[in-house]
């Protein structure tokens, strides 16, 4: 059934409007059961009750700290027609409510199928591309969609650098870091479709799969990069974590799949796709793999392939790179596209806050910026840089943890800088309600722990005055790598966020110092 086109994009409520209304009972199928009240038509659906515009579909979820119930009188009075909410919701309700409510055993399942059908089933009309594991995915996204639209097509993207289509961004506000709420990511969807879009390429989350949210696409090609500890705030353990990763790639959700088997848990993945109807390609360096990575000299990359050797230029640095840009050249081939033909493209792109490199004047260090923020993505940023080392360039990082966030990773982060550069200097991150001091201790005794010269590990202090330092401290031939917040424009301290930008910064403080 066609329920009518999305309104602009740009529209600051984020969840499009419907150009007409359709019955609640109609897009609520089997997945609800109307409990109290009357039908009622509905344009739009929502679970903020302070995004709510006439004729939406509340949706009331169970929270961490609070049931989305206790807001439907809000929500009501900012004009929602109707109520989704599971049992423990409806016994939060208002009395004397006067909008129908349905009921639905699993909320975030029937919010999931609401939307699609509210939004026309978008996904069917797009080649999907899903990409997960810890670090990497917005890179591999990034390099997937200059892939595909060198080859032609138009490409929208999702993910942690926001929402774009065909390399320009969609102005629409966000509801999470990575992938969107089941809700929000159908409503773009759409916008993508009716603009346009040939494909879209999006990062999926750990979160994201835990939480049901891009239920119920089935992708066309997902993507495999690597598993190492990360939200472990959310996840009960490591087996928890890949699990949610997993799901992703049971015949459920995905046609066919990529797995980076150099990694663990990607030999682990693989091995359990092959007992399924997933088609499966095998990605690595040394192992025997349906895509292997043969060499590596300067920017040129050289690959077998099922359909034969492949040669092409990469633009950023690090191997772990190389790893993504085949990652994405290998999805691109799966789904029945010319992969040589789409490696030219790769030469020219540059990732914001991935690698990313920031021009000073002559005679100024090499400095880059990273959003490197786990132990083994702090680790593949820093040994990029191996070769530098070994010419006798020293490399200088510059990085901290975030508050409220893997306590545990905060040392190993502080072990694996000083294992791989020359001066170590701690500041803060986004320290967020904790104390930046605190959190910059946990670093410091992680990299004290290995370097016996005290010197090389240094306190660095706020993080403009951390990233100063480092620049003072480095030679025009050395490296500074400053790690932790990449393409973040601001800073969470204390509840509040700072306009921040770690390139920005950069720029201005080597213009003050003068050097």
């Amino acid at each position: 059934m066609s329920l009518g086109s999305v309104s602009d994009v740009t529209d600051p409520s984020h969840h499009r409007r419907l150009a007409r209304p359709t019955s609640l009972t109609d897009i609520l199928g089997p997945w609800a059961e109307v409990v109290s009240g009357a039908d009622a038509d509905v344009r739009g659906v929502t679970l903020d009750s302070r995004r709510v515009a006439p004729g939406d579909l509340y949706v009331a979820l169970p929270g961490q700290r609070a049931h989305g119930a206790t807001f439907v009188a809000g929500a009501v009075a900012a004009g929602a027609t109707a109520v989704l909410t599971d049992q423990a919701g409806v016994d939060l309700l208002p009395p004397a409510l006067t909008v129908p409510v349905a009921v639905a055993e699993d909320v975030r399942w029937a919010m999931a199928r609401v939307a699609e059908r509210l939004f026309d089933a978008p996904a069917t009309n797009l080649t999907m591309f899903g990409v997960t594991g810890t670090n990497g995915k917005t890179t591999t996204v990034f390099l997937l969609a200059a892939a595909l639209g060198g080859l032609g097509l138009h490409v929208g993207t999702i993910g942690t650098l926001g929402f774009q289509l065909d390399g320009q961004d969609m102005a629409v506000s966000r509801t999470t870091v990575t992938t969107p709420e089941s809700v929000d990511l159908h409503a773009l969807l759409a916008a993508m479709r009716d603009r346009g879009a040939d494909a879209v390429a999006m990062e999926v989350s750990s979160h994201a799969m835990a939480l049901q949210r891009t239920e119920p696409i089935r992708f066309d090609v997902v993507g495999f990069t690597n598993l190492s500890p990360e939200h472990l705030d959310f996840h009960s353990d490591m087996d928890d974590y890949f699990e949610a990763k997993a799901r992703l790639f049971s015949p459920e959700h995905t046609r066919a799949a990529v797995v980076f088997v150099d990694d663990p848990a990607g030999v682990r993945l693989a091995e359990r796709i092959r007992g399924t109807d997933v088609v499966l390609r095998t990605l690595a360096w040394d192992a025997e793999a349906d895509y292997r990575i043969t060499e590596v000299s300067g920017t040129r990359v050289s690959v077998t392939t099922p359909r034969g050797p492949v040669a092409f230029d990469l633009g950023i640095p690090g191997d772990f790179n190389v790893s993504n840009a085949v990652l994405a050249l290998a999805m691109v081939e799966l789904a029945g596209l010319d992969a040589a033909s789409a490696a030219s493209t790769l030469a020219g792109v540059t990732v914001p806050g991935r690698m990313q490199p920031v021009r000073l004047a002559a005679g100024a260090p090499s400095v880059y910026v990273d959003f490197a923020h786990t132990p083994e993505a702090v680790r593949s940023a820093l040994v990029s840089f191996a070769h530098d080392r070994d010419r006798g360039r020293r490399l200088i990082a510059v990085l901290g943890c975030g508050g409220d966030r893997d306590r545990l990773k905060r040392e190993p982060m502080g072990r694996v800088a000083a294992e791989h550069a020359d001066l170590i200097v701690v500041t803060d991150d986004n320290p967020r309600t904790e104390d930046p001091a605190a959190i910059r201790a946990s670093v410091l005794a992680g990299a004290r722990s290995v370097v016996g010269a005290q010197e090389r590990v240094v306190d660095g202090g706020e993080r403009r005055a951390a990233i100063a330092y480092a620049l003072t401290q480095a030679g025009p031939d050395d490296v500074v790598v400053i790690l932790g917040k990449g393409h973040e424009q601001g800073q969470e301290i204390a509840g509040t966020i700072h306009p921040f930008s770690d390139a920005g910064v950069v720029d201005e403080e080597w213009a003050r110092l003068g050097l």
